[in-house]
């Protein structure tokens, strides 16, 4: 059986707008135990996709950098060339794209709007359940 994207992704992801501060997004990593977030041009769960932040982009773009958390704004930091995946996408399509291009999370558009996020996680839990990698990303999240 051939899984789909839909069926392992996590729906519902945080998005917010290319103005939010980085400290502000950072607190949505933490207020949701995500390492990422979608970046978009307009209001949260509104607009078309810019890019994607991630708690490692939080650290050398930001902090290792120098810049202010506060007076940055997630645009200038995040990934702006996203690749994506659709709900409809076999599973292996989401891998291929991972293995081509170095990536840890793959948002998940639907007619262009953010409907999930598939990472390596969601990947080794479905299609290597013994393995690491899937035992840490199925367990409760550090807070």
């Amino acid at each position: 059986m051939t899984w789909k994207i839909k069926e392992i992704m996590t729906a519902a992801p945080v998005t917010v707008p290319r103005l939010a501060s980085v400290r502000d997004a950072a607190r949505w990593m933490r207020d949701s135990a995500i390492g990422d977030v979608l970046v978009s041009d307009g209001a949260p769960g509104d607009g078309r996709l810019c890019g994607l932040v991630t708690d490692r982009d939080l650290v050398v773009r930001v902090l290792a950098a120098g810049r202010d958390p506060d007076s940055t704004n997630v645009g200038d930091i995040c990934s702006s060339e996203v690749v994506s995946v659709a709900p409809d996408d076999d599973v292996g399509r989401a891998v291929d794209l991972m293995r081509r291009h170095s990536l840890r999370r793959l948002p998940v558009l639907d007619d262009g709007r953010a409907v999930g996020v598939v990472s390596i996680g969601d990947l080794a839990i479905e299609r290597d359940p013994d393995s690491a990698l899937a035992d840490i990303s199925a367990a409760d999240p550090n807070r």
